[in-house]
């Protein structure tokens, strides 16, 4: 029995949204082993703390711990690191952190990049490598 011509239009249809949605998926992490979320909750819950915790101003602080503000970012971010863990560590009146996730031996250009500049100026900005 052959499928009639409404049930193939059907499933063409669904065929493209299972491949846009597979596009999309491949796409979110294009680049990378893996999200950053996948990295955030696997870390921040290892170290006891609160994964995207919303802030008074909405803004959500990646990993919340009884002592730190932490944001969790790739290497090749780690410059805006620096200001997100700034910024949250005054919205909570926790001391800043910086998880920096680096996937590969490429990456630690930007873990030298991010702590020499905090040693530069002096910032008090903790910061931790999550290696794959």
């Amino acid at each position: 029995m052959k499928p009639n011509k409404r049930c193939r239009i059907r499933l063409t249809v669904f065929a493209q949204i299972l491949l846009t949605l597979l596009i999309l998926t491949t796409a979110a992490t294009a680049g990378h082993l893996h999200r950053e979320s996948w990295y955030q909750e696997r870390w921040c819950k290892a170290c006891g703390g609160q994964v995207e915790v919303v802030l008074p101003d909405r803004t959500r602080c990646d990993c919340l711990t009884d002592d730190y503000a932490i944001e969790v970012d790739f290497a090749e971010k780690w410059a805006e690191a620096i200001g997100q863990s700034l910024y949250y560590s005054f919205q909570t009146g926790k001391r800043a952190g910086i998880a920096l996730i680096l996937e590969s031996e490429s990456d630690r250009k930007n873990w030298i990049r991010l702590n020499s500049t905090i040693q530069h100026f002096n910032l008090q900005i903790k910061t931790w490598e999550i290696k794959n």
